[in-house]
């Protein structure tokens, strides 16, 4: 048989929704622009953040590693008072900003990205302050009072991997510099004060320099996620958009009221932890798949996940397998999840191999979220809620000096989504 590049379509129903307070922007860059990466690294990466997010997992792994030159995308931040430079991690599948901290015992000091750490030290910032258990936060974040509390006591936080690696250590709120749209191709410095994790303790790989970074960049529904303070302060709307581009591995990450390109949006599965939609069918070449009835059906597991922390993408074995049989199939960054979560039900999950190169826009006061094929490298325009002017806002690389080697991730254009306008 010949090579195999007939286009796959994820269907869902999807309609137009357009967005009627300020906006901010994120400088953004691949974390794995120039390093050749085994299909295993990024299944072990995948494993490790759905021991967070899905607890127990099992992720049986099949194929080739063809997508070698992909990975996370990580964004520029400063924190504190005067602000230092932070390089953090875009994850839309947790919810709380964090930093490593100057009394972290295990954490890195130096990263293989090329870019420098900086450790946080609240003592150093003039703005700096510890979030107490008692406070509203603390309470919030954990649903209620925490036992044994009393106001010296700071409220703690603690995440583990499945692999075994952890993060630990306490709140604090500090003021987060972030850029505000100003005008065509400019933006300006805006602050918000924000309450983020200091980490104080890392085990396995969160300790290694190996493409070490200074934290993750939660951006959740929780109401600890940081566009939700910002949201709630007052500072944005809770909207906002990435395009992660595999060409130049930088791209855009911007927060506000996305008015081009046209985005359709579908609804978002309520009561979920994370961005679930609802997929309705597969289909190859212009053929819907056969799949089994009960496969899409809706319920307290199901649904796909969308989520720009993990590299790959996961089908069900249900799916997976009809797929690999279809003819003329060329199919490259989508593994046979097995992708289960704790009740054992079988998972659907798009990762960043499949949200690149398009701009996905998620509106969380409208409870939908949609996606366009978009050049990343290039601009979109955000309407500015105050003053109702339209700007053009420009694609980031951190480190512009480097590229991305495309390779054979460039047969990634061919899996593609297909958008379909509802009734």
């Amino acid at each position: 048989m010949g090579p195999r590049r007939r286009l796959l379509s994820l269907l869902f129903f999807f309609s137009f929704a357009p967005f009627a307070r300020a906006t901010g922007v994120f400088p953004v860059r691949h974390k794995y622009l120039h390093h050749k990466r085994p299909i295993a690294d990024l299944r072990s990466h995948d494993v490790r953040r759905h021991g967070r997010i899905l607890s127990a997992v099992d992720l049986p792994i099949g194929g080739v590693g063809l997508p070698t030159d992909t990975g996370l995308y990580f964004a520029e931040i400063g924190i504190g008072t005067p602000p230092k430079t932070y390089y953090v991690q875009v994850d839309t599948g947790s919810d709380i900003l964090w930093v490593n901290c100057v009394t972290c015992t295990r954490c890195p000091k130096k990263s293989d990205l090329g870019i420098e750490l900086t450790l946080y030290d609240p003592k150093g910032s003039h703005s700096g302050s510890l979030v107490s258990c008692n406070e509203n936060f603390c309470t919030s974040t954990y649903g209620g009072e925490i036992e044994g509390c009393s106001p010296n006591n700071p409220c703690q936080y603690s995440v583990m991997y499945g692999d075994g690696s952890s993060t630990a250590g306490y709140f604090v709120t500090d003021v987060v510099e972030y850029n505000q749209v100003s005008g065509n191709h400019r933006t300006t410095p805006a602050n918000a004060s924000v309450s983020f994790g200091c980490g104080a303790q890392q085990s396995g790989d969160l300790g290694s320099s190996s493409e070490a970074l200074d934290g993750i960049l939660g951006f959740g529904q929780s109401n600890s996620s940081m566009i939700s303070q910002l949201a709630a302060a007052g500072r944005v709307r809770k909207v906002f958009a990435h395009c992660l581009d595999t060409v130049k591995g930088g791209g855009i990450f911007a927060l506000g009221n996305v008015v081009e390109p046209k985005v359709k949006t579908t609804p978002l599965i309520p009561n979920m932890p994370h961005y679930n939609v609802n997929l309705r069918a597969i289909e190859v070449a212009g053929a819907f798949l056969r799949l089994p009835t009960d496969l899409f059906e809706n319920g307290d597991k199901k649904g796909t996940i969308i989520d720009s922390g993990t590299t790959l993408s996961y089908l069900p074995e249900a799916a997976y397998k009809p797929l690999l049989n279809a003819d003329d199939v060329y199919c490259v960054g989508w593994q046979n999840g097995g992708m289960q979560s704790k009740d054992g039900k079988d998972m659907f999950l798009l990762g960043d191999l499949a949200l690149s190169n398009k701009l996905v826009l998620y509106d969380l006061e409208n409870q939908v979220i949609g996606w366009t094929e978009h050049n990343c490298s290039s601009s979109i325009q955000i309407k500015d809620d105050k003053t109702g002017a339209i700007f053009t806002v420009d694609a980031h690389n951190i480190s512009s000096a480097h590229r991305l080697e495309v390779g054979m991730s460039i047969l990634l254009l061919l899996i593609i989504m297909i958008c379909y306008l509802s009734c």
